[in-house]
């Protein structure tokens, strides 16, 4: 089943999980879920400190495990590619650990998330494995990949600045 916005209308876990429409893009969601990701941190970074910062990606992370499960439940499908929270989440991550970042920075890091998170290269691949299936477990799953993908992100930007 491919979500509509009637789907996503029907519980607030949908919205979440398909961030806010994001995901109901028909090519490539994770990609437009990363870039809603990186719109929002634009508009809302600058408003809190870094600890309310820390303190929202938290929260969003905790919520979108409960959403990711209802959402993957509801559509029956235990890691649809709809479901883009985790790309929203894990890229917050990233943006909050290299800033302040200028634009190019930001924009690597854009390019390193999504590639890290599509080509599921080892680490990622592995994470990817780990916890499939529906339930709170499955829902877990759907996220740590995506944290996986922007520890390497961020792996890549220490290695770069220490080179």
């Amino acid at each position: 089943m491919r979500p509509d916005a009637s789907f996503m209308l029907r519980h607030p876990a949908h919205w979440i999980a398909l961030g806010f429409g994001s995901g109901l893009s028909p090519k490539a969601p994770g990609t437009m879920g990363t870039l809603w990701a990186w719109l929002c941190w634009w508009a809302f970074h600058d408003f809190f400190s870094v600890g309310e910062q820390a303190a929202i990606i938290l929260i969003a992370s905790l919520v979108g495990v409960w959403a990711c499960k209802v959402t993957a439940q509801n559509l029956g499908i235990s890691d649809p590619g709809s479901i883009v929270w985790d790309e929203v989440v894990a890229f917050w991550l990233v943006l909050l650990l290299l800033s302040p970042a200028d634009f190019k920075t930001e924009l690597m890091a854009f390019v390193l998330f999504r590639f890290f998170d599509a080509a599921k290269p080892g680490p990622v691949a592995w994470a990817d494995q780990l916890f499939k299936g529906f339930g709170w477990r499955g829902a877990f799953g759907i996220l740590f990949d995506d944290f996986v993908a922007a520890f390497c992100t961020l792996l890549c930007f220490a290695i770069w600045r220490a080179w």
